[in-house]
């Protein structure tokens, strides 16, 4: 019993990091790419760390840049695409490597797979939508009140 608790602890916990670091997949992704691409063309450990560190920061930055600052409803939509399918697919793996250990069926993980990556696809939308919400300009703020604008009904004489 002790043992089961354990296991389904030390799970709980891989999937809180799962669904927390979701949005970073992307990112870590690029940065690997780049550090295996400088390490093999002979930048040493150390080199590759380096460039893969620096990729994976640029991917992040560059993603949080464009949406904040692009408009289209289509661009928004492709880059958060973007991030989000390198989320579902870890999503996918992670969950199937849990479940294959706890049932024999193959259609019931994966069926339990895909609600996984479902469920961490959709937790990472929630997580981009909230951190460029947080970023955009309030409607309504004090530079567009009437008072500042001179509109109608404004006590200005």
């Amino acid at each position: 019993m002790i043992l089961i608790s354990i296991v389904c602890c030390i799970t709980a916990i891989g999937l809180w990091l799962l669904f927390t670091l979701a949005v970073f997949a992307l990112p870590f992704f690029a940065g690997v790419a780049a550090g295996m691409w400088s390490y093999d063309t002979g930048a040493g450990w150390l080199g590759a760390l380096v460039v893969a560190a620096l990729a994976a920061a640029l991917t992040l930055g560059i993603g949080q840049f464009l949406l904040v600052f692009v408009k289209p409803f289509w661009a928004r939509t492709a880059i958060v695409v973007a991030f989000v399918g390198p989320a579902a697919l870890a999503g996918y793996h992670a969950v199937h490597g849990v479940v294959k250990h706890a049932m024999p069926s193959e259609g019931w993980q994966i069926a339990f797979s895909i609600l996984g990556a479902i469920a961490i696809a959709t937790t990472t939308v929630l997580r981009i939508a909230g951190t460029t919400a947080a970023n955009q300009p309030r409607r309504g703020s004090v530079s567009n009140s009437p008072e500042r604008t001179g509109s109608i009904g404004s006590t200005k004489a």
